[in-house]
């Protein structure tokens, strides 16, 4: 069965005031737009278009009231939950650093703010739900930037070199600042102590000598000498974020983070203790259907220092892109090894025909570029569906079939690890 769904972006205010709608072919509401939101989660749930076609006014009532039709039996003995959510993001300011719990980390914290009685909507609740939240976000704009996981030493070294250099070439050098820094990064588990200290300290406004530091860098961040340096966008970085969120500890903490910029169709596959922001860019993110965030900085929201120190993940690595699978002519697929989701870009083309993808579960197909035709196993009609549409499948459909002019991107459930 193909249900078609809509939804109405999320208007947080770092969302692009015309990106989604450009996406979608569809009028801009006149503010930000941040997130559309596909799939049911109880924060957002897509809405269907035609209610009375399953007797239900969005995806998370039909889930609820018929789990075996919507997900499927194996689904709907596992909590009747659909697994994975879908996203069109458009970022037109930075998000907040933040990271994500794995599982266990996920069950532990709910069951024990459950067990605090911390009410769910409290401004310092950490848990939402007992689950975890990898994600994946994949580039449809011409380049999308982020920040995420740490970068290696040696780079943060050859950071802390231009600045030092920054200060002694100023009228004014302060040396102690960049001590300050470097003192908590020459010990035994140096990001760890940084970040730590960075938002414990500074954090209390102009008081901390973590402050100092946040000024001070981002001060010789608009130096010559850091845009003459081989980190000049990690330094023009800083230079955006304190435009944001002046004195704010992230600033400093981007630097300790890898700068990365997609082109469209990269992606990155952000596992749980990866500490990541999404700076600017249209994407489609598909993550693990959870709502527990760990905050690190940029942001008005809550921050726990140790909860997300005992999340984080501080080991230096690689940006973690995920190269898609080519599975045969225009049908790709990013499949990042977890049971909650992976997504396929399925493009047809004249020469190659009609793309299938196999199913083994539910699945939501967006629409991207122009119109596409979708067929089934079971609704052998073709569906045609207009640029910036969605829509959900069911499980018994097992397969769909993908033709017409545009580009379809394809969430479900994950394969099985070998």
């Amino acid at each position: 069965m193909f249900v078609t769904i809509d939804n109405t972006p999320r208007d947080y205010a770092w969302g692009s005031r015309s990106a989604i709608a450009d996406y979608r072919g569809r009028p801009a509401s006149g503010g930000p737009e941040a997130e559309l939101w596909l799939g049911a989660h109880a924060g957002s749930p897509a809405r269907i278009v035609d209610a009375a076609s399953v007797g239900h006014a969005d995806l998370a009532a039909w889930i609820a009231a018929d789990p075996v039709a919507a997900l499927g039996p194996e689904l709907a003995s596992k909590g009747a939950r659909l697994p994975f959510l879908m996203k069109v993001l458009a970022a037109g300011a930075p998000l907040s650093l933040q990271a994500h719990p794995t599982p266990e980390q996920a069950r532990a914290g709910f069951a024990r703010e459950e067990a605090d009685g911390v009410p769910i909507d409290a401004y310092d609740r950490n848990y939402k739900d007992e689950f975890h939240k990898p994600e994946l976000i994949v580039a449809v704009s011409e380049t999308f930037d982020a920040l995420s996981g740490f970068r290696p030493l040696e780079e943060v070294r050859g950071v802390l070199s231009v600045l030092r250099g920054a200060d002694e070439a100023s009228d004014s050098p302060e040396p102690g600042a960049l001590e300050l820094l470097e003192s908590r990064l020459s010990g035994p588990d140096p990001l760890r102590a940084a970040v730590e200290w960075l938002l414990t300290d500074g954090r209390g406004g102009d008081t901390g000598e973590a402050s100092w530091v946040i000024e001070r860098v981002t001060a010789l961040a608009a130096s010559d000498e850091a845009a003459a340096s081989p980190y000049a966008e990690s330094f023009a970085t800083v230079g955006s974020l304190a435009e944001v969120y002046p004195g704010d500890p992230g600033i400093v903490i981007s630097l300790l983070l890898n700068r990365v910029r997609l082109v469209a169709g990269e992606s990155l596959y952000l596992a749980a203790g990866n500490i990541h922001a999404y700076l600017d860019g249209l994407g489609i993110e598909l993550m693990a259907a959870s709502d527990n965030v760990l905050r690190g900085g940029l942001t008005p929201k809550h921050i726990d220092v140790a909860e997300l120190a005992g999340v984080l993940d501080f080991t230096p690595m690689p940006p973690p892109r995920l190269a898609p699978d080519e599975l045969g002519p225009g049908l790709r697929v990013f499949r990042p090894g977890v049971p909650d989701f992976e997504l396929y870009r399925v493009e047809p083309s004249a020469a190659a025909g009609a793309a299938r993808v196999a199913l083994a579960g539910p699945a939501i197909v967006l629409a991207e570029g122009s119109s596409i035709e979708l067929r089934g196993a079971v609704s052998t009609e073709p569906m045609r569906m207009a640029r910036g549409e969605a829509v959900y499948v069911t499980p018994d459909e097992r397969v769909v079939e993908v033709g017409g002019e545009g580009r379809a991107w394809i969430a479900t459930v994950g394969s099985p690890v070998d």
